[in-house]
């Protein structure tokens, strides 16, 4: 790793990661991932905090640099890693895979230090970030093309002692709905990487289409400042929040459309659903006559998340529909 400091430096150091990309228009250059280290006054756990690993998704960014001005050494117990926009290249750019190789970051794990830029990327956090750290907290929402009610996910793990640990993790960010979901396959994926190396957990699903409003601003700040504190890592007083439970592990809850064209969307976010209702009429663009597909829900529950872009098309997700287990105690 080329850190442009030494991480060991006594209180609140600013840098960048160094990943080097020789281009036409920088024939030696790199690309620059700001990073601020914290290392606290007291003894503690390290918390590796990570947003913008996706380039089109902004409450990460934004919680993180909140916290980067207002965390100082007297107040950090441990170390804090801060890492707004992991992604560089594709936050500069908007969009959700790098505009340099057209790599997925969070399809990248665990890296290769002599590969592309985004898999240079993923090998810095992978080899030598993660194993650092105690704490593991990467904040996403919907990016351009899908938008989810406000929620903390732990996934389901075998491990119960871990397992237990993240969910705890993920309920102490008080998000307005803490999910749980077993990953269909984290191949190439952050989660799996922390979770492979025992970590600790969390990550968001914190509104989405592309912006960030107010609301999942204040989401995604308030419950990052609640989860260190939880953590031990952030004297912080840091109230609890109410937070509904959410089920996210039945594949069936996931709606990929089989058609595309003009989407007509029948229900929102956070609607009731019962099975076999219709949740969207997607009218075909190039023959007026074709009669419109409609997507039916597949099972009850718990509007959770839904494409969108006006247009669709097959293969794209949908909706995904959760089941409510009611307010979780504090």
């Amino acid at each position: 790793m080329t850190l442009s400091f030494d991480i060991d430096t006594p209180g609140k150091t600013y840098g960048h990661v160094r990943i080097p990309h020789s281009a036409d228009d920088s024939a030696w250059g790199h690309v620059m991932i700001p990073i601020v280290v914290i290392n606290g006054t007291r003894p503690g756990p390290t918390a590796l905090v990570i947003g913008g690993t996706h380039g089109d998704e902004y409450e990460g960014p934004l919680a993180i640099r909140h916290l980067i001005d207002a965390a100082t050494p007297e107040a950090i117990l441990g170390r804090l890693i801060a890492i707004p926009y992991l992604n560089t290249p594709a936050f500069h750019a908007a969009t959700r895979t790098s505009p340099i190789d057209a790599v997925n970051l969070n399809r990248a794990f665990p890296g290769n230090p002599s590969g592309t830029v985004t898999e240079k990327i993923a090998a810095v956090v992978n080899d030598h970030l993660i194993p650092l750290s105690d704490l593991v907290i990467d904040i996403h929402s919907g990016g351009k093309t899908l938008d989810f009610l406000p929620m903390a996910i732990s996934h389901i793990l075998d491990d119960a002692e871990q397992d237990a640990r993240c969910a705890a993790a993920a309920r102490s960010f008080g998000a307005p709905w803490t999910a749980r979901l077993r990953e269909i396959d984290d191949a190439g994926m952050l989660d799996g990487a922390a979770e492979r190396a025992s970590k600790t957990f969390v990550t968001t699903e914190i509104g989405g289409a592309g912006t960030a409003t107010p609301q999942s601003a204040e989401i995604a700040i308030a419950g990052l400042r609640r989860v260190l504190a939880h953590h031990m890592t952030y004297d912080w007083p840091a109230a609890p929040a109410p937070s509904r439970a959410l089920d996210l592990s039945d594949p069936g809850g996931f709606h990929v459309a089989t058609h595309g064209g003009l989407v007509h969307p029948l229900v929102a976010l956070g609607d009731t659903i019962e099975p076999g209702q219709p949740l969207a009429h997607i009218y075909n663009t190039s023959d007026l006559e074709t009669v419109r597909k409609t997507i039916y829900a597949q099972r009850a529950g718990r509007l959770a998340a839904r494409h969108v872009p006006g247009l669709i098309k097959p293969g794209d997700c949908a909706f995904v529909i959760g089941t409510d287990g009611g307010p979780l105690p504090a």
